[in-house]
C-alpha cells in the first residue's frame, strides 16, 4: 500500500486520491487570500499583480503535481516536457485563455491534468484525483496522447509537427481568439511548422490570433535536443527569419539563484522569493504575447527552462516512465512530496481554473459547440451523356466553386496546383489566395484556394478547418499525398471520437498511378490506398472510386453531407467516356457498387473494377469472354467500405456512426457468380472486403510497380492489367 500524507477533514471532495499533502505556502493568507481570476471576467486583474503571481505558481505546481502522480499511477506516460511548461500554461489560464491546442503528444498527461482542474473532465465522469488516475491510459478515458473524445481540449496530439495546423485554422475560423499552440524542443525539428507559418502567414496575414509557444528545455526524449546549442540571440534570429514580427523570449537561467549550471535551469530549485519573481515574470511575458498576437503582430513565445523542472528527474531522463517507475519510488515520492499543496491551495487552484475563460473548456472552448455552416442550397450538378468522354476532376471542380460561392469560410488546398490537376476551374472561380493580385494566375488576397508547395501544409489547414467545424477541400496527386497523411489521419481517428458533429475533410486525389507513364515511377506510387483499405476498418474512413465524371459528381455531393468522416475521391485527370447515371452511383454510395453490364453465358465470371481506367480492360475481357460463350458481370465499386461485414468494422466506437453495410442478398446480387476477378490500379488491399465474402473462385489484379510508358495501356500491361490476362485467369478459374 503506497504510503500517504492523511488529508484533513476539510480537504475538498475532488483531491479524493490526493497521495501527499503539503503546508500552507508563506504568505498564503494574504495572496492566496481569494481567488485573482475574477469571476465575472475570466480572468486576472493585472498580470504585475502579486497575489496572480502567487497563485500562478500555485498553480503550476498543481499541475507537475498530477502529473506526476498520475503516471506514476500507471508506470508510464511522459511528464517531462510538459513540466517545464507548467509555468506558461498556468499563466495562460490565469489570463483567460482556453482554447489550447499543442504539437506535443507527450504533454497530454499536464494536459489532462488542465482540464480536470477546471472541471471539464467531469463531463466524461472524472470527478476526483483517484478517477483521473484510474482512467489515465484506459479505454474510454485518457489515452496517452491527446485526441478527440477528451472534453476541452480543441485538437489530438500525436506525430511531431502538427499541432500548429490546428491552432491556425482556428484563428483563420474565430478573429480576435487567442489559439495557444505549445511547441517542444524534439517539434521543432520537424520539417513542416516553420513554413506552414510562412505559408499560412503570407496567405492570411490578418490571422496573427494564434501564439507558438515554444518550450525549449534543451531535451528531446532520449538525448539533448538539437536546438539545445542555439544561443538566445540565434533563436531569436531563427524565429524572426522565418517571419515572426515579435519573439518573446523568457530565460529561467536569468532568474537563477539557486548556483545551478548550464544554459537550461530548473525554476522549482529557485528560493521562493525568486520562484515568485520567476512567475511575476511569465506572466507578463505570457500577456504581452498574447496581446501581440491578438492586435496583429505575428509573435512567438519563447520559454527556456530544463526539461523535467519540478518533477521526478531532469533532462532527457524526465521524458517518461517505464515499468518500475511507481508511486513507491523513492524518487517518484520526493517528487510529489516536494509539489505537495495544502487542501486549501487546491480548492484556490480549483476555483481560478474552473473561473478563467468563462467557464470549464468543455463548455466555452470553440469546438465544443457545433459551429453554424453557410446553406450550399441545391447544388448544380451537370448529367453528361452516355459515351460522351469528360474529365472526371474538371467536373467535379464545377461543384467546389459552387460550394466556395456559397460558403465564404470555404477553402481548397492544393500543393501541386490545381491548374495540373484539371481541376483549374476551382482557380478561376475562387482564387488562389496571395497578396499578390495577378489575373493571369487567378490570384488576389482573399482568395479561397491555398497552395503552398507542401502536403502537409494543405493537408493541415484542410483538416483542421474540418475539426473546427468548416468545410474544405483537400486536394493532391496521389502519389505525393503521402506527406500530408499523418495529420488526416490522426484528424479522421479524432473525428471518430469527437461529441459533437463536424463536417467531413474530403479529398480528391487525382492523376493515379495508371495516368503518369511518362513519369515513371515518382509519380505512379498508390500505395497510399494501403492507409485508406487499412484504415477502412476504423468505422468512419470512407475511399470513393467514381467510374466517370458523373459518378464523381455524385460522389462528391454525398461527400458535402457527411459529418465525422474522412472521405477520399480518387479520379483521374483524362477525358474519359460516360459510363453511369447518377442514380447508379447514388445507389453504389448505399451498396457499395452498381452493375455497369451484364452479358449472358452458360457461366459467370465477375469483374469486380475499382477505378476509371481499369474499366478499358475488364470491357474488353467481358467482350473476349462472350465470344467463347461466357458470361460477363462487370461490378463499378464506389465504396469499398459498405461491403464488408458490420463485424469487420469499429463502428460502434464511432461517436457519429454510419452501420450501413450491404446484407448478403445484396452482396450476391452484384458479386455472385461462378467465378470472381477483382481488378484495380492502386492496391489490392481496397479488394479485400469482396474477397472476404465471395464464395466463388477467385483472384485478384492489381498495381505491382511503376515504370516509365507512353500510354496508360502500355503501363497497366507492365502490370498485368490486360484483357487478356483477365480472361485467361478467368477460364482457369471456372475450370
Amino acid at each position: 500500500m503506497t504510503a500517504t500524507t492523511p488529508a484533513p477533514t476539510t480537504t475538498p471532495a475532488f483531491c479524493d486520491g490526493i497521495q501527499y499533502f503539503g503546508a500552507p505556502w508563506p504568505e498564503f493568507d494574504t495572496l492566496g487570500a481569494a481567488p485573482a481570476v475574477d469571476a465575472t471576467t475570466g480572468a486576472i486583474a493585472s498580470p504585475s499583480d502579486r497575489a496572480a503571481a502567487f497563485q500562478t505558481l500555485l498553480a503550476a505546481d498543481a499541475l507537475r503535481y498530477l502529473t506526476v502522480q498520475m503516471t506514476a499511477s500507471k508506470e508510464s506516460g511522459h511528464p517531462g516536457g510538459y513540466a517545464s511548461s507548467a509555468d506558461v500554461m498556468a499563466a495562460l489560464i490565469m489570463l483567460g485563455y482556453k482554447n489550447f491546442t499543442t504539437e506535443v503528444g507527450h504533454h497530454a498527461p499536464g494536459f489532462y491534468s488542465q482540464v480536470f482542474l477546471d472541471r471539464s473532465l467531469e463531463a466524461m465522469g472524472i470527478t476526483t484525483v483517484q478517477q483521473l488516475r484510474d482512467r489515465f491510459r484506459e479505454t474510454h478515458g485518457l489515452l496517452g496522447h491527446l485526441s478527440g473524445q477528451i472534453p476541452g481540449l480543441l485538437a489530438p496530439a500525436g506525430p511531431l509537427g502538427q499541432g500548429q495546423h490546428f491552432a491556425m485554422a482556428g484563428a483563420k475560423l474565430f478573429p480576435g481568439t487567442l489559439f495557444p499552440v505549445t511547441i517542444g524542443d524534439g517539434g521543432l525539428g520537424e520539417p513542416y511548422i516553420m513554413s506552414s507559418f510562412g505559408h499560412f502567414n503570407t496567405a492570411y496575414p490578418q490571422a496573427t490570433n494564434f501564439l507558438p509557444i515554444l518550450i525549449w528545455n534543451g531535451y528531446s526524449q532520449e538525448h539533448h535536443s538539437m536546438v539545445s546549442t542555439k544561443s538566445n540571440a540565434a533563436m531569436e534570429a531563427y524565429w524572426r527569419g522565418n517571419g515572426f514580427e515579435e519573439v518573446v523570449l523568457l530565460d529561467a537561467k536569468d532568474f537563477n539563484d539557486a548556483n545551478q549550471a548550464g544554459d537550461y535551469v530548473d525554476s522549482t530549485q529557485f528560493s521562493f522569493a525568486q520562484r515568485l519573481v520567476f512567475a511575476q515574470a511569465v506572466l507578463e511575458a505570457t500577456d504581452k504575447a498574447a496581446k501581440l498576437a491578438l492586435g496583429g503582430k505575428l509573435t512567438v513565445l519563447i520559454i527556456k527552462q530544463l526539461k523535467g523542472a519540478g518533477v521526478h528527474k531532469r533532462g532527457a531522463q524526465s521524458h517518461n516512465l517505464y515499468p518500475g517507475d511507481n508511486l513507491e519510488r523513492d524518487y517518484i515520492v520526493a517528487a510529489l512530496k516536494e509539489r505537495a499543496l495544502s487542501p486549501e491551495a487546491w480548492q484556490l487552484v480549483r476555483t481560478n481554473f474552473e473561473r478563467s475563460g468563462g467557464g470549464p473548456g468543455s463548455q466555452v472552448a470553440v469546438t465544443e459547440s457545433v459551429r453554424p455552416l453557410a446553406d450550399l442550397g441545391k447544388l448544380n450538378l451537370v448529367e453528361f451523356p452516355a459515351g460522351e468522354k469528360k474529365v472526371s476532376t474538371t467536373a467535379m471542380g464545377d461543384l467546389v466553386v459552387q460550394v466556395g460561392k456559397a460558403d465564404p469560410d470555404f477553402i481548397v488546398t492544393n500543393a501541386d496546383g490545381n491548374a495540373a490537376s484539371g481541376i483549374n476551374n476551382i482557380n478561376v472561380g475562387l482564387k488562389i489566395v496571395h497578396p499578390t493580385t495577378d489575373p493571369i494566375y487567378f490570384q488576389q488576397p482573399d482568395g479561397q484556394v491555398y497552395e503552398p508547395l507542401n502536403e502537409d501544409a494543405c493537408a493541415g489547414l484542410a483538416v483542421g478547418q474540418a475539426l473546427f467545424g468548416a468545410r474544405s477541400l483537400w486536394c493532391s496527386y496521389e502519389s505525393f499525398a503521402i506527406n500530408g497523411l499523418p495529420i488526416w489521419q490522426t484528424v479522421t481517428q479524432a473525428m471518430a471520437e469527437l461529441r459533437r458533429p463536424t463536417p467531413a475533410t474530403v479529398c480528391l486525389f487525382t492523376a493515379g498511378a495508371l495516368e503518369q507513364g511518362r513519369n515513371g515511377w515518382t509519380h505512379q506510387r498508390p500505395e497510399i490506398e494501403n492507409y485508406f483499405a487499412a484504415m477502412m476498418r476504423n468505422g468512419n474512413i470512407f475511399p470513393l472510386f467514381p467510374c466517370d465524371a458523373n459518378s464523381t459528381q455524385a460522389c462528391y455531393e454525398w461527400a458535402l453531407a457527411q459529418v465525422n468522416k474522412g472521405i477520399t475521391i480518387t479520379v483521374s485527370k483524362s477525358p474519359l467516356p460516360i459510363v453511369s447515371t447518377f442514380e447508379q452511383t447514388r445507389q453504389a454510395l448505399q451498396d457499395g457498387g452498381f452493375v455497369l453490364q451484364e452479358t449472358p453465358g452458360e457461366k459467370t465470371v465477375v469483374l469486380a473494377v475499382i477505378g476509371d481506367m481499369t474499366l478499358t480492360p475488364a470491357i474488353a475481357a467481358a467482350e473476349q469472354l462472350a465470344a467463347q460463350g461466357i458470361g460477363s458481370r462487370i461490378v463499378a465499386v464506389i465504396s469499398p467500405r459498405r461491403l464488408y461485414r458490420p463485424t469487420d468494422v469499429a463502428v460502434e466506437m464511432c461517436s457519429e456512426p454510419d452501420a450501413h453495410f450491404v446484407d448478403d442478398a445484396t452482396f450476391d446480387r452484384l458479386f455472385g457468380g461462378d467465378a470472381l476477378l477483382g481488378v484495380t490500379g492502386g492496391t489490392s488491399a481496397m479488394l479485400e472486403p469482396i474477397v472476404l465474402r465471395s464464395t466463388a473462385p477467385r483472384d485478384v489484379f492489381a498495381w505491382k510497380r511503376g515504370e516509365t510508358t507512353a500510354t496508360a495501356g502500355q503501363l497497366m500491361g507492365l502490370n498485368g492489367l490486360t484483357a487478356e490476362n483477365l480472361v485467361k485467369r478467368a477460364i482457369a478459374l471456372l475450370g
